[in-house]
């Protein structure tokens, strides 16, 4: 397969979405493990000297970088297999084949659309801030002088409908994972029966975990449930 074949193909297509979100998986565990230090009850110490490596060391900057381009990636090539497929079926089949299949596995774009409106703000209410118009600084009880996320995400899970729609999204990426976590590894060759039962165990479970931790966040801000 050439390089032009791996973004034009379909079975490129394929592949690019499996690599890129087994990726994206990698970094979610990141990221769900960082964020999880807002229930250490510390005022935000742990959350923000955490945040404070990832933002002023280079192996996490240049990792951001490539996580950019992955998502992106991913949500293009998302597109267009879905655009190929559809044009595909145009016609129709005279047997229905999506009989057997789940309902989100056949919705892959649509959850994909809420996760990138998702991104959006996501960027919008943390990345943007950190790293562009700037954040109110704290002092760590080491004297080190950090951004003061925990004071963002305090002010910005105070509004409900942010809260909301955080858990809608949070929803959308646990259908979006049941679905994808075992698809990108039956695309890139690790699919038998020795495997198969593992690896579906584990997608499911990641699907339920990683969500739910990422939407008892907003949940716990607007609830109180933190200092």
């Amino acid at each position: 397969m050439t390089f032009t074949q791996m973004f034009t193909s379909s079975v490129g297509k394929k592949l690019i979405m499996g690599f890129t979100g087994i990726f994206l998986v990698l970094f979610l565990v990141v990221h769900a493990g960082l964020n999880a230090c807002i229930w250490a009850m510390d005022g935000g110490v742990m959350f923000n000297r955490a945040g404070h490596f990832m933002g002023s060391n280079v192996v996490p900057r240049i990792l951001e970088v490539g996580l950019f381009f992955f998502i992106f990636l991913h949500i293009i090539q998302g597109y267009m297999l879905t655009l190929q497929n559809r044009s595909k079926r145009a016609i129709g089949y005279a047997v229905n084949y999506t009989k057997g299949s789940k309902w989100y596995s056949r919705s892959m774009a649509v959850l994909g659309t809420i996760l990138l409106m998702f991104f959006v703000l996501h960027w919008k209410h943390f990345w943007v801030p950190s790293r562009i118009t700037g954040v109110e600084e704290v002092t760590l009880p080491n004297g080190l002088q950090v951004h003061n996320l925990y004071a963002v995400m305090q002010s910005t899970f105070q509004d409900i409908w942010v809260v909301v729609f955080y858990v809608i999204a949070c929803m959308s990426l646990g259908y979006h994972l049941a679905h994808g976590f075992q698809s990108a590894f039956k695309t890139i060759g690790v699919h038998n029966k020795r495997y198969h039962a593992m690896i579906s165990t584990i997608g499911y479970g990641f699907a339920i975990l990683i969500p739910l931790a990422f939407a008892m966040m907003p949940i716990s801000f607007y609830l109180h449930w933190v200092n």
